[in-house]
């Protein structure tokens, strides 16, 4: 009930943002933010969960996006139909490159579909794809609020599914993948379901995040799409946040994100890349196990 609670929280304090707030580059930051939730906790539930570090996330996030523009070019179909093909597909990416190769190694998979999107004149080749948003559905005066409560609402969804995995049998299934496969496999725990199973899910949701971007943008070209900064951001994150918990990806995903927005802001965007990784050499040498980690240890010596 807590658990809940806390989400009813949240989501009213963000409906109520959108409600007051008229800063327009809030949202545009925020809707950043939620989706970078959006993806580590996805990355997480194969990374974190079942220890298959996975670097295909521009793949997964670039074909959501690509899913949802061609099907809203071809019959103007709403958000949420978009939304629903980009999870369908990045799903059966998923399931298929775990049947594949089984340790995702996604950036190939990246590289392919950049090639096939380029080549693809009516998704709009090497030179991209633009977009004409619609009008904003009620009671949104601006579209880009729209796409802020959208967001937050899949990242309330991707929260609680990972949460559901982590407490459930399949949670402890994949844990015991992480820590000894052979042990698992030698115990009846049905390991290449469960895999299959995790690719699938992290995969969907990364499409998710992807859908609502070239709304966002307006514009749509395979090489921001497919970008490896994606796959950074969403193996950054719970790395930072904690991997052994739904709750370190959201953490790490809302500190780094809104760092990172800060700094594009007053310093550069180029400064990012290099504001990763110090966090990541920070957090690696003071809390291996990440922020959560670094807490339950204060925790315990007090």
């Amino acid at each position: 009930m807590r658990f809940w609670i806390g989400i009813a929280v949240v989501a009213t304090g963000l409906v109520a943002m959108a409600s007051l707030v008229n800063y327009e580059y809030f949202f545009f930051a925020g809707y950043t933010v939620l989706m970078f939730v959006v993806l580590s906790t996805a990355w997480n539930i194969l990374g974190g969960y079942a220890g298959y570090v996975n670097f295909g996330t521009p793949a997964f996030f670039g074909l959501g996006a690509y899913s949802a523009a061609v099907l809203y070019k071809a019959t103007a179909a709403p958000l949420v139909l978009q939304i629903a093909l980009a999870a369908v597909m990045a799903g059966l990416l998923g399931f298929g490159a775990g049947l594949l190769t089984l340790r995702l190694r996604g950036i190939f998979f990246a590289i392919a579909m950049q090639t096939v999107f380029i080549n693809w004149r009516y998704a709009g080749g090497a030179t991209g794809l633009q977009l004409l948003r619609p009008e904003p559905i009620a009671p949104f005066e601006s579209y880009i609020k729209m796409l802020f409560i959208v967001m937050a609402l899949a990242a309330i969804a991707s929260v609680a599914i990972a949460r559901y995995i982590e407490r459930s049998w399949i949670g402890r299934g994949l844990r015991a993948i992480r820590d000894s496969e052979e042990a698992a496999e030698a115990s009846g725990v049905p390991t290449l379901r469960l895999k299959l199973f995790a690719c699938t899910v992290s995969g969907a949701l990364m499409g998710v995040a992807g859908a609502p971007m070239p709304m966002y943008l307006s514009f749509i070209e395979p090489a921001s799409t497919f970008n490896l900064t994606y796959a950074i951001g969403a193996i950054a994150s719970p790395m930072i946040g904690g991997t052994a918990h739904w709750l370190g990806p959201v953490i790490g995903a809302v500190l780094l994100s809104s760092l990172q927005q800060i700094v594009t802001v007053t310093v550069s965007n180029e400064m990012n890349v290099l504001l990763v990784g110090v966090l990541l050499v920070v957090f690696v040498v003071v809390a291996p196990e990440g922020i959560l980690g670094l807490f339950r240890r204060l925790l315990h010596k007090r």
